[in-house]
């Protein structure tokens, strides 16, 4: 659903996605530069997207791109914490609807992929 309300809430971007934390961290340690480095990251906290999210920002390489993480509950004040304990620059909770989604989504990239100043995108050893 979130690839779906991507497409067709954002203007002209490139989406990537993988389905675990593990084939997060190879395609972004991935030195081909067919796979650029994200500007922004969006992770489920479900499964294993807190996993994903600690490797990120543990990680001196990776840190500085922004993760969004999307709780499954409004109100899971200790999903919420966790996150934010690992890193994540904001948690938000997973819209009900599909309709909901998209206008997140098209909030979401105007702020992170236009109006903030996000870090220079950086090689990787």
């Amino acid at each position: 659903m979130m690839r779906d309300a991507l497409l067709e809430g954002t203007g002209p971007c490139q989406l990537r996605t993988v389905g675990s934390a593990e084939e997060l961290e190879s395609y972004l340690r991935d030195p081909n530069p067919a796979n650029p480095k994200p500007a922004l990251v969006l992770i489920d906290l479900h499964e294993d997207g807190l996993d994903a999210l600690t490797r990120i920002k543990r990680d001196a390489d990776l840190r500085h791109i922004p993760v969004v993480v999307l709780a499954s509950a409004a109100n899971d004040d200790t999903a919420t914490a966790a996150a934010y304990e690992a890193g994540a620059n904001t948690v938000i909770p997973k819209p009900a609807t599909f309709i909901e989604l998209v206008r997140l989504v098209k909030v979401l990239t105007a702020y992170w992929l236009e109006a903030a100043a996000l870090p220079p995108q950086q090689d990787l050893p």
